[in-house]
């Protein structure tokens, strides 16, 4: 499993979301998007319908008839009724997914610590690679490690 460490220093998680979710779908994977906050869960839908003024990204809440149709599915909790093996923790809270190949977790400043108990954590879990991103201006550069 690769874990994807997002530092969100100048944006929000539902402005960084459309690209990940743009690049998930790119290589012909499905995402799950966990957030205990319902209202971070909405505006990351919006953000994935009209951020990206090139294409727009289906989503849908967990609940519905059609869970298991759906490319991006928002929840508040890791079961990937859609069949994610892709998982972006949007708000900073790490969780375990069964048969997660992928896992972004966006946190901020605020979630620092907790993020680098995550870090230490995973590091000696067998089969992990981590991966530390930090916003530049407008870009995403690996960190260090």
């Amino acid at each position: 499993m690769r874990v994807d460490f997002y530092q969100l220093s100048r944006d929000p998680a539902e402005f960084v979301l459309p690209k990940i979710a743009q690049g998930t779908l790119g290589a012909g994977e499905r995402l799950l998007v966990v957030s205990d906050d319902a209202v971070q869960l909405g505006r990351i839908s919006e953000a994935l319908w009209t951020r990206l003024p090139e294409t727009f990204l289906a989503n849908g809440m967990a609940g519905g008839e059609h869970d298991a149709r759906q490319p991006i599915l928002l929840s508040t909790a890791p079961e990937p009724a859609n069949g994610a093996r892709y998982l972006a923790l949007a708000d900073g809270v790490w969780r375990d997914m069964e048969n997660a190949e992928r896992v972004f977790l966006l946190f901020p400043p605020e979630r620092i610590d907790d993020a680098r108990a995550t870090w230490r954590m995973l590091g000696s879990r067998e089969g992990t690679e981590r991966k530390y991103w930090r916003q530049e201006g407008g870009k995403w550069l690996e960190g260090p490690r």
